[in-house]
């Protein structure tokens, strides 16, 4: 995904996402939370797969639902940002797979005090229904991934652990965001198909990208581009398998901007 470094560590937008105001939104979010929890803690690959493709299926239906609200009532879902510290670690890998989660959702990120392999803090840019999605899934697959990286041992006795688990998070980030994007596009699909118009739903999210991308060029001019990050580690094909058998279910929840690593 493309992504930018920055320098700054404030920006007009910096504070926390505010909750949905809608009682029915609340009420669902709490309930995707518990399906995610079971999953986590699920006995079986099979048992979590089926809570987890309820909690993706209600997650993606909030997202289409706060975003048409909000098409008639735009002060119920305004543009802002959150900024979520990264520990070490491995603190960069987990900013991609953040920043790839957010932009699966619609949101720009930002990375701060990116250096020497490591980065303090990501912005997550957005609409504030979008961003909460983005705070309550990275905290589930972040979990996922710290529990397989604590296992995880390179192939080789030559090399270093280190470098196959941060090729391996970065697989992860990778197919996990490639999920999120076909998934998203299924259920705006679906959602199109529900409605009078069956392109107003398309139209709402363009043009909720549209005010995105224009709100990020006003807050954050003058950022530079991150490099690609390079790995040397083997653990790539590993963590996309990994990201592959991750625990979103059946259902996603992103819609696709630019190719990840851009």
């Amino acid at each position: 995904m493309p992504h930018a470094s920055a320098g700054q560590t404030r920006s007009p937008f910096d504070h926390p996402a505010d909750p949905p105001g809608s009682v029915t939104g609340s009420a669902r979010l709490d309930r995707i939370r518990k399906l995610l929890a079971k999953a986590e803690r699920a006995g079986t690959p099979a048992e979590a797969e089926i809570y987890n493709a309820k909690a993706l299926e209600l997650m993606a239906r909030h997202g289409i639902d706060e975003a048409l609200l909000a098409a008639d009532d735009p002060r119920r879902d305004e543009i802002g940002a959150a900024r979520i510290a990264m520990e070490d670690p491995y603190s960069a890998g987990k900013a991609r797979l953040l920043g790839w989660t957010a932009a699966a959702l619609r949101c720009r990120w930002i990375m701060h005090g990116a250096r020497g392999g490591k980065v303090s803090a990501v912005t997550v840019f957005g609409f504030a229904s979008d961003r909460e999605r983005v705070e309550l899934l990275y905290t589930s697959l972040l979990l996922q991934a710290a529990t397989e990286l604590d296992r995880l041992r390179p192939p080789s006795d030559g090399e270093s652990v280190a470098a196959y688990r941060r090729s391996w998070l970065q697989g992860f980030a990778a197919q996990v965001h490639q999920r999120l994007v076909e998934a998203e596009e299924r259920a705006a699909r679906e959602a199109a198909g529900r409605t009078a118009g069956s392109s107003s739903t398309a139209l709402v999210l363009v043009d909720r990208e549209s005010r995105v991308e224009r709100a990020y060029a006003e807050a954050f001019p003058r950022l530079a581009r991150a490099r690609r990050p390079s790995l040397s580690g083997t653990g790539f094909a590993d963590g996309a398998a990994a990201g592959a058998r991750a625990d979103l279910g059946g259902k996603a929840i992103g819609a696709q901007r630019r190719p990840v690593g851009a």
